[in-house]
């Protein structure tokens, strides 16, 4: 069967576009009685749709990944969105990112929204808290595999790869288990004007914890999304009892399962603030998402 991949960008509510006022309204009419051929159509070959197909069509929407804002936004120093949890919710209730100011690491599992401050505290977020990034979706494994002595983050990395079905699709992860070692970090908040992400994460608080369980939430991105977000593997983490986590940098699992969720729909929505707008976002690179997302801890 094949997989659909779909691409939206949306911009947040309240924001025009006069230029493409023309525009759309030209292609609404052309699209309406396109598929209202190709809705005739299938009826003329197939007949009526079978219950179980529609139910199966309306499952297939909601295995998307909702993103707010980029990952080259957030390097420039757009630290502020609009986006409020409880409105992030409504998308999700699993995924990771950050709140305004950048104060923290941020992470969602089941629909309870945690922060990680830079001194290491979790605290449970209030749902009027606003994010300037974040990625979440509603978690359904679709694989779990069993998760034994594994020695690294690129070790467990090398093994999920190995069973994906594509390096080219969007996966949530889940790993719940003991880990003789968890490598985390969090950053402070900031203060405007507001410094690269690039700069703060000079100064993010660095914690190893030994033998705590858990769980590692977060997502697998496919290399063309580079800069939309992070390419390959983001996590944050947090703790059984709910006092330690962050940014995932390394560790050692003793024992655990891992939970694969495959995600064929995107969805990106952007700001529509003043700094996001004015932003030049075509500068990242490799090199810089890679400093502040992707280091490595063995």
């Amino acid at each position: 069967m094949a997989i659909l991949a779909q691409l939206h960008f949306t911009l947040r509510r309240g924001t025009t576009l006069p230029r493409c006022a023309h525009h759309a309204s030209a292609v609404q009419p052309v699209r309406t009685r396109v598929n209202a051929l190709l809705l005739a159509l299938a009826l003329l070959l197939f007949g009526a749709v079978p219950t179980a197909n529609a139910q199966s069509s309306s499952a297939d929407t909601n295995r998307q990944i909702v993103q707010v804002s980029t990952i080259n936004a957030l390097i420039s120093g757009i630290f502020d969105g609009d986006t409020t949890l409880r409105e992030l919710k409504q998308y999700g209730s699993f995924g990771i990112g950050t709140i305004n100011h950048l104060d923290g690491e941020m992470l969602m599992l089941d629909g309870v929204s945690y922060q990680i401050t830079a001194d290491g505290e979790v605290h449970q977020l209030p749902p009027d808290t606003k994010t300037p990034f974040a990625a979440v979706t509603d978690f359904h494994s679709d694989s779990v595999t069993t998760a034994t002595n594994i020695e690294s983050f690129d070790a467990l990395q090398k093994a999920i790869d190995a069973d994906l079905p594509s390096p080219n699709l969007f996966y949530a992860i889940k790993i719940t288990g003991t880990f003789p070692e968890m490598k985390v970090r969090s950053v402070p908040r900031q203060t405007q004007p507001y410094r690269s992400l690039t700069d703060v994460v000079k100064d993010q608080s660095l914690f190893t914890y030994q033998n705590t369980s858990g769980t590692v939430v977060g997502f697998r991105c496919p290399p063309f999304v580079q800069g939309i977000n992070v390419a390959g593997y983001h996590l944050h983490f947090l703790s059984a009892d709910k006092r330690q986590g962050g940014h995932v940098l390394g560790f050692k699992i003793e024992s655990g399962r891992t939970e694969i969720d495959v995600l064929p729909d995107f969805k990106l929505i952007l700001p529509d603030s003043s700094a996001f707008l004015k932003a030049d976002l075509r500068d990242k690179n490799e090199a810089d998402i890679h400093a502040v997302e992707q280091i490595r801890v063995k």
